[in-house]
């Protein structure tokens, strides 16, 4: 029996029943719209409760669900058997599907704990502990320790008071215990990736581990490098404000230098997909960054390294990246061509810095550079926002000769953060909020359309005109990239088709609620499921021709689930749908 089952939810619990137009909500992350991505902390806290004895399983139900549509996840639920139940709300889109999971989970485990916990968990406790299928959330952005002695006191029948940010109900009232655990040191806690799968041996579950969609074919992992922020993001629920009101974090903590390069080399032996370095490595001093550098260079990881920059790095840094990653990728989101709505939404740097760094990198070797612009922040109109595709067409006509220079526009969508300064603040922000309570998002997300979840509008744009200038900009730069060849003329004919028929669904569904229908038809948006204004493949970075290492046995995981998978088909589907891929696609598992 295990002590705790970690349940990641998807977004909306019955998104296989539901007609939904999800729009461009995750078109530019990995996962899907069903948000199956798990965060980091699971593996985090499951590999430090092990430490300490506990026995810990994680289960992706989104990703299950996503993946197999005969999956039942309330039958396997309900066949369960653990002393505690841990789901994640750290992502507000998971409002409706993790507060459905958890009532599940009560239907059939009546006395069994659910305890929440994630950023808007955080945010939100006070009222999420008055659920009734809600009994603990423990609130911060380090909630390994609380967790353990949170477990030890429910087995022992001890007293909670003094479990560091926790908030319960005792005898019909709601305590809320001091946010008095924020660790300064984070170097206890790390992504043991070779605890995942012992524990996936372990439990004979070979996909409740799988991160997200897709992730087999596309084996991208992560390391953290610290937990809080420096930058004051206006609209981030992970700025350096938002840390210190609501998880009382002063200061970032950062990992030491030493233990960052351990964990890339475990993770390279197990897999040989890119890893994410998450955090600017110049966010603690350059002489972290140089630390880190120094040992990178000694030991020449083989992985692609993808590295995020809030600020330019830097000049003189720029041969010590090239010269420690042989393989490296660069991740900047500069959000908007114009550098005055730039540095007043927090990012502290102009064009000619950029495009100077752009230059730099890309002569000394990068391999992929992603710039990520950014619709719906304050200061920015419809022609603000043409205005920043006309900017890329500028950038790819200097930098696109190489191909290595990918940009990306998107909506601040669903949701503007909670916890964030404009979330707080969002008139002194030029934001109108249409929702404010968890109750209301959660309403929300059962909106027909993209559009009508939007939990904001600014007084440069309605909602009406966010959507619209997105998919002017898609069509626009869909156009901008075919002529620089980042994509194939039959993969953008593709991409137009589908932006186009989205802004028709759109405007269907908008005449449909005008005529004050109670039940809007969707059925047309089972094919915009994955992405609407640019393709998954464009996000990825390379690979190495060996996905997993055989020695180190993740290709023997991977082979198990495949038979696994074909196994299923043959007893409970469709014979004619055994193939090379190990799951059906998004689109199927929608209609069906």
């Amino acid at each position: 029996m295990t002590d705790l089952i970690l349940l990641h939810p998807p977004s909306i619990y019955d998104f296989r029943k539901r007609s939904v137009m999800w729009g461009p909500i995750s078109d530019v992350i990995p996962s899907t719209p069903i948000f199956d991505m798990y965060p980091l902390g699971f593996v985090s806290m499951s590999q430090y409760l092990t430490r300490y004895g506990h026995n810990v399983r994680i289960i992706n139900v989104a990703y299950k669900m996503l993946a197999n549509p005969n999956y039942d996840a309330e039958k396997e639920i309900k066949n369960l058997k653990t002393k505690a139940f841990g789901i994640d709300l750290h992502w507000l889109p998971h409002a409706q599907g993790s507060l459905e999971l958890a009532r599940i989970v009560k239907k059939y485990h009546p006395q069994t704990p659910v305890i929440f916990g994630g950023l808007s968990s955080t945010y939100f406790h006070e009222e999420l502990i008055t659920y009734p299928q809600v009994d603990f959330v423990l609130r911060g952005d380090s909630t390994e320790v609380p967790l353990l002695q949170l477990l030890s006191a429910l087995k022992n029948g001890t007293s909670l008071a003094s479990i560091p940010n926790l908030t319960y109900k005792e005898n019909g009232n709601i305590r809320i215990n001091p946010t008095s655990w924020v660790p300064d040191d984070i170097n206890p806690f790390t992504l043991d990736y070779a605890h995942i799968i012992r524990s996936t041996i372990k439990n004979r579950d070979f996909s409740g581990f799988i991160p997200f969609y897709g992730w087999q074919e596309y084996p991208i992992t992560a390391i953290f490098t610290c937990r809080g922020c420096t930058y004051h993001c206006g609209t981030c629920g992970g700025s350096q404000d938002t840390y210190r009101q609501f998880s009382s974090r002063q200061k970032p903590a950062y990992r030491d230098p030493e233990l960052i390069v351990s964990d890339l080399l475990q993770i390279s032996r197990y897999f040989k997909g890119p890893i994410f370095i998450l955090g600017d490595i110049f966010q603690p001093g350059e002489e972290y960054a140089q630390k880190l550098l120094d040992l990178l260079k000694k030991q020449k990881v083989d992985n692609h390294i993808v590295l995020e920059f809030f600020d330019i790095p830097p000049v003189e840094y720029f041969d010590k990246i090239t010269d420690s990653i042989p393989h490296f990728n660069i991740q900047l989101s500069p959000e908007t061509h114009d550098p005055k709505i730039r540095n007043a939404f927090g990012r502290p740097y102009d064009n000619q810095r950029m495009e100077g760094m752009i230059e730099e990198m890309l002569k000394r070797g990068c391999n992929k550079l992603d710039l990520f612009f950014m619709i719906g922040i304050p200061g920015q109109d419809v022609k603000s926002v043409m205005d920043t595709v006309d900017y890329i067409d500028h950038l790819l006509g200097k930098f696109g000769q190489t191909k290595k220079l990918f940009p990306f526009i998107s909506p601040l969508a669903p949701f503007l953060d909670p916890g964030s300064n404009a979330f707080e603040n969002p008139e002194k922000f030029g934001y109108k909020l249409f929702s404010h309570t968890l109750e209301e998002h959660r309403k929300a997300l059962l909106q027909p359309s993209w559009k009508q979840m939007l939990n904001y509008e600014t007084k440069w744009m309605n909602r009406d005109q966010i959507v619209e200038s997105t998919y002017q900009a898609a069509l626009k730069l869909n156009r901008i990239k075919l002529k620089y060849g980042l994509i194939k003329e039959m993969k953008s004919e593709e991409m137009e088709k589908r932006i186009i028929q989205a802004q028709n669904l759109i405007r269907a569904i908008d005449e449909q609620i005008e005529k004050g229908m109670v039940t809007v038809d969707c059925s047309n948006a089972g094919s915009l499921q994955l992405s609407t204004i640019c393709d998954k493949d464009e996000l990825k970075w390379p690979v190495r021709l060996l996905k997993f290492d055989i020695r180190h046995g993740s290709l023997k995981i991977l082979s198990l689930l495949r038979m696994r998978n074909i196994l299923g088909l043959i007893l409970w589907g469709d014979r004619s749908k055994i193939k090379s891929s190990t799951v059906d696609s998004p689109q199927s598992a929608t209609k069906k």
